[in-house]
């Protein structure tokens, strides 16, 4: 990702494999689908695109498949779920399809928050820019926020790290590590 879009690059030599151009100032992640397409976030406010690339006989091939204004990143990165991608809108969560880019809900303010995908519980693990820890299903029908505590005080903005059953989560001055009990 670059101010002029997206290249890939062969890892071994370096070539360019494809391109997509897309101006902005990217600094959100890029998210592959189940399906091998790819969605990215060109700038604040750009929305997310999700583009088709393909290798055959003439090459590389990319195309776009939608650009939606349903799910606008900020700095936080986004997860794909069950055909829906999950992240936040500017500063509040919110659910897109990924067929066609249409959001299924916004919800839940959680500043310049983090999140983190608990796949196996379809649940999102939020990490409020104000430091509070939110539990939300990952699904499309609605936002549903199942729990949410006090775990850091002030702002917040680094990722949440799931190792087993530890989460840890940090800020510029403390840090807190929570032993999470694991169903049979």
């Amino acid at each position: 990702m670059s101010s002029a879009g997206t290249t890939s690059v062969a890892p071994t030599d370096g070539k360019v494999l494809w391109q997509h151009a897309w101006k902005g100032s990217p600094i959100v992640q890029p998210a592959v689908t189940a399906d091998g397409d790819v969605l990215l976030v060109a700038s604040t406010g750009s929305g997310t695109r999700r583009i088709a690339v393909a290798h055959g006989a003439p090459g590389w091939t990319v195309q776009e498949r939608w650009t939606s204004l349903g799910l606008k990143p900020y700095f936080n990165d986004f997860v794909v779920h069950e055909g829906h991608a999950f992240g936040f809108d500017a500063r509040i969560l919110a659910c897109i399809d990924l067929q066609n880019g249409e959001r299924k809900w916004k919800g839940g303010r959680y500043g310049n928050g983090q999140l983190v995908l608990l796949p196996d519980q379809d649940l999102l693990l939020v990490l409020s820019e104000d430091g509070e820890l939110a539990l939300v299903r990952a699904t499309p029908e609605q936002f549903n926020e199942v729990a949410r505590f006090p775990a850091l005080e002030g702002k917040t903005w680094n990722h949440p790290v799931l190792v087993g059953d530890v989460l840890l989560v940090r800020n510029g001055e403390e840090m807190a590590a929570f032993r999470l009990s694991v169903r049979p």
